[in-house]
C-alpha cells in the first residue's frame, strides 16, 4: 500500500521549483492549496498551511525505493544538497541521501540484487 505523507513547507513555490528542477519529480497542484510531487510510484504532498501548529520538520528520513539509483544520482548530484553520497550499505542496498529545500531528508535506495540485475541488463 503506497504512503503519501502530507508535509508542511514554508514556501510552496520554492518547494515546487526544488522538486521539479533539482530532484526531477513530476509536480502537480492538488486540492486545498497543496502540491503533490511524484517520482515513479512515490508521492509526497506539501502545504504551507500550519495544520500542526509547528514549524516544518521531521526527525527521520523518507526512503524512496527505485530501480536505477545510479542513473538518478548522476542526474541530481550536481544540483541537490547531497546528505550522503551513493554507497553500498551493510543492510543490502545501494543508496544516497538528499536534504530538500524544507530540511526534509530523502534517501533514494535500490536493493543490491536489483542494482546487479539492472547492470547486467544494461551491458
Amino acid at each position: 500500500m503506497p504512503v503519501a505523507p502530507l508535509l508542511r513547507c514554508t514556501n510552496l513555490e520554492a518547494t515546487r521549483r526544488h522538486y521539479r528542477d533539482v530532484l526531477q519529480f513530476a509536480v502537480t497542484d492538488t486540492a486545498q492549496s497543496t502540491l503533490t510531487v511524484q517520482l515513479h510510484d512515490c508521492s509526497l504532498l506539501f502545504t504551507e498551511q500550519d495544520l500542526w501548529r509547528q514549524a516544518p520538520g521531521c526527525a527521520g528520513t523518507f526512503y524512496l525505493a527505485m530501480e536505477d539509483v545510479e542513473g538518478y544520482y548522476a542526474k541530481v548530484r550536481e544540483h541537490a544538497d547531497i546528505a550522503w553520497p551513493l554507497q553500498d550499505t551493510a543492510y543490502g542496498s545501494r543508496e544516497f541521501g538528499v536534504r530538500d529545500c524544507n530540511g526534509y531528508y530523502l534517501a533514494f535506495s535500490q536493493r543490491h540484487g536489483d542494482a546487479e540485475q539492472a547492470a547486467r541488463v544494461a551491458s
